[in-house]
């Protein structure tokens, strides 16, 4: 089985990733940030190496979805293939940090690959407002974090709302951020649990 977890950055993918794959013993995949040789570079110059990241995510996360299908396993995935092309692609496209000719380059790739790639069976949405994206980044303190625009994640939001609202792939839990704190409270963490097991059960 393939559950993912999407959001904008910030929501707390990585941790919830990491928190769900020790409840039920699944195997965790996380998105390769430290190792990301052009995240950094982004940060600083986001027109220049807008497409040699979007490519770098897409080759990594197709990668992914391939082992997790060949693996048997019921695995967990930080965020998805589908996040790349549907939303951190276009917007930078729309914001003129990528060129048409690399952007339209960059979906003829993508279509190629979801030819061969299957949707999760299960889609955890983290949905949070910019005010708690920006806290959330804040404590975590990544130096390269320190240079993201409001806007920037504004923008992130309303694609990633509008890619829910039209979400057709597959089951969809949305986890509403702002007012469940599945970090430091067990008891809300656990409520979490509940839902996805509702939504795990109705998969059998």
């Amino acid at each position: 089985m393939h559950i993912a977890v999407a959001g904008n950055i910030g929501a707390g993918k990585t941790t919830l990733t990491g928190k769900l794959a020790k409840h039920y013993g699944w195997q965790p995949h996380f998105e390769d940030v430290d190792d990301n040789p052009y995240l950094n570079d982004f940060y600083h110059d986001m027109h220049r190496w807008s497409f040699n990241l979007q490519v770098y995510f897409l080759n990594s996360r197709f990668r992914q979805v391939l082992d997790i299908r060949k693996s048997g396993k019921t695995v967990i995935q930080d965020r998805t293939i589908y996040e790349d092309a549907e939303i951190f692609a276009p917007n930078l496209h729309d914001m003129n940090l990528m060129s048409s000719r690399d952007f339209d380059n960059y979906k003829s790739l993508f279509e190629l690959m979801s030819l061969m790639v299957q949707p999760p069976d299960l889609l955890i949405y983290l949905k949070a407002s910019v005010p708690t994206l920006v806290n959330q980044i804040q404590n975590r303190g990544r130096d390269y974090e320190n240079t993201i625009r409001i806007d920037y994640l504004k923008q992130l939001n309303e694609r990633y709302n509008n890619w829910i609202d039209n979400y057709n792939h597959g089951k969809l839990l949305i986890i509403d951020v702002d007012n469940v704190d599945f970090v430091n409270n067990k008891e809300q963490l656990s409520q979490v649990v509940d839902k996805i097991d509702a939504e795990i059960h109705g998969l059998f």
